[in-house]
């Protein structure tokens, strides 16, 4: 597929201040390619034109250091009504992250634009998301972008204790069993870091994602 990207990305190590790369450009399908491919995400800011980022951090997630919490492992086995699924409710799970109410923060990242955006690229083939339901009612989910053989985690939500991270332990079960050893989670937070969930430098990311591509043939 030949797509076109709004925004000449540069290398991601050459930032701005506060490892922005580029500013501008448009949320289409063919940018957000080109910027995920590189390492480099999108983050809109209140009133300025969209901010593109390769942060000076990365947070990831190596399946080697993934926990599962036995606390987790004993809740799984006695609510056996709780059913995972993927990719079968993409815009719910996107809709749901977007008015997940978030310590510290006021509104949300998840503008009805970005919303937008990622579901163009998810019909596209390039978001996968996690659903977890109990009695067929949606309590969790979990969305990121699968571009070049590597996920970025976006955001996740639960409405019951321990939805999201079941989305997190269904979504690691799967990347790992089609080949993968990581993720990026662009940011620790508390749940991602009990689950082994760490904090890099942007040359270690950029050297797992070169990595990757090169695994894969596409470097």
């Amino acid at each position: 597929m030949h797509m076109r990207s709004s925004v000449e990305f540069p290398d991601p190590r050459d930032t701005l201040a506060e490892g922005i790369i580029a500013v501008g450009g448009r949320l289409d399908v063919g940018t957000l390619f080109a910027a995920y491919s590189r390492g480099i995400f999108p983050w809109p800011q209140p009133g300025l034109p969209m901010l593109w980022f390769s942060p000076e951090k990365r947070g990831v997630l190596e399946f080697k250091d993934f926990k599962v919490p036995e606390s987790l492992r004993r809740f799984r086995r006695k609510n056996p009504q709780i059913q995972i699924s993927v990719n079968t409710a993409f815009h719910q799970v996107i809709e749901e992250c977007s008015k997940q109410p978030r310590p510290g923060q006021e509104g949300t990242w998840i503008t009805p634009a970005m919303r937008r955006a990622y579901l163009d690229f998810y019909k596209e083939g390039f978001c996968l998301c996690v659903e977890v339901r109990e009695d067929n009612i949606m309590i969790g989910g979990i969305y990121g972008v699968l571009v070049q053989g590597v996920f970025s985690g976006e955001s996740m939500f639960y409405k019951k204790p321990n939805a999201s991270k079941i989305a997190l332990w269904a979504l690691i079960e799967l990347l790992e069993g089609q080949g993968h050893k990581w993720i990026d989670v662009q940011m620790v937070t508390p749940v991602v870091e009990s689950m082994g969930g760490k904090y890099v430098d942007r040359e270690t990311y950029l050297e797992m994602l070169e990595e990757r591509h090169r695994e894969l043939g596409l470097a």
